[in-house]
């Protein structure tokens, strides 16, 4: 599963580079709709942390190892992120 998962977030990679390149030829609804994308990954990386704790028992200082950031900052991030907080950030951005 690993493999599949890796291409699969490899080619969202190319496909959110390639939506970058052809809203810069757009106008500014599509700049918006760009960024909506921002926190969709924000909510896709805190869902992936969650899981990862809840169904691997992952620590924090694994998860922070993982994205490359310390225990500390990981746990303040990811930790106490509520869904309310996600919900005015989407809102936000409407």
């Amino acid at each position: 599963m690993a493999v599949e998962t890796t291409e699969y977030l490899a080619m969202l990679g190319r496909m959110i580079r390639a939506g970058g390149r052809r809203v810069a030829d757009a106008d500014e609804l599509e700049l918006a709709a760009l960024l909506k994308l921002r926190v969709e990954l924000d909510s896709a990386i805190q869902t992936a942390v969650l899981g990862q704790r809840a169904s691997l028992g992952r620590s924090w200082a694994w998860v922070g190892d993982a994205l490359g950031i310390t225990r500390q900052a990981a746990q303040q991030r990811y930790g106490r992120a509520s869904s309310g907080q996600t919900v005015l950030m989407e809102e936000g951005l409407k």
